[in-house]
């Protein structure tokens, strides 16, 4: 499916790429095995960041707007419910979800989890999410497993 003006293809595979983070696993070795992990990595820091820096409305405005980002970039690259590697605006979304409000080490068990629930798609929701036509299955799956570790992090933190 195009996305619109052909002009249009480069900006979207910028944005589903997650700035090129999704692209580079695949141009070192050849295989984008991973690449979900790295644009999570990538993402980590600065939701970390705009918490410390303008609290969680900001990590919350950031989560929104990606998560939107990433329905509007990758229906163009998802053709028969597939999720191409490289795409990983989807695990930006879901990195921004998972640690909304959190303390630092809270913040990074969550991410932890994070990348169990999506990699792993056990959580309840996660698999039917990525079930979903297009941007939606692309995008929703991450977004749900970033709200099983947001939860997963909100206990570790009131435990602490």
């Amino acid at each position: 499916m195009e996305p619109g003006p052909l002009l249009l293809w480069p900006v979207h595979r910028f944005i589903a790429s997650w700035f090129g983070t999704g692209l580079i696993l695949g141009r070192l070795r050849g295989s984008d095995a991973g690449s979900g992990t790295v644009g999570s990595l990538f993402t980590f820091p600065l939701a970390w960041w705009l918490g410390s820096a303008f609290g969680w409305q900001a990590q919350l405005a950031a989560a929104i707007v990606i998560t939107y980002l990433s329905l509007w970039s990758t229906p163009a690259f998802a053709e028969d419910h597939a999720d191409p590697g490289w795409i990983v605006v989807d695990e930006a979304a879901g990195t921004l979800v998972s640690i909304i409000g959190l303390a630092f080490v809270p913040a990074v068990m969550a991410f932890v989890v994070f990348r169990i629930a999506d990699i792993s798609k056990k959580f309840p929701g996660v698999a039917a999410a990525e079930r979903l036509p297009g941007g939606f299955g692309i995008t929703l799956d991450d977004v749900i497993a970033g709200m099983w570790a947001l939860g997963a992090g909100w206990l570790v933190q009131s435990i602490l």
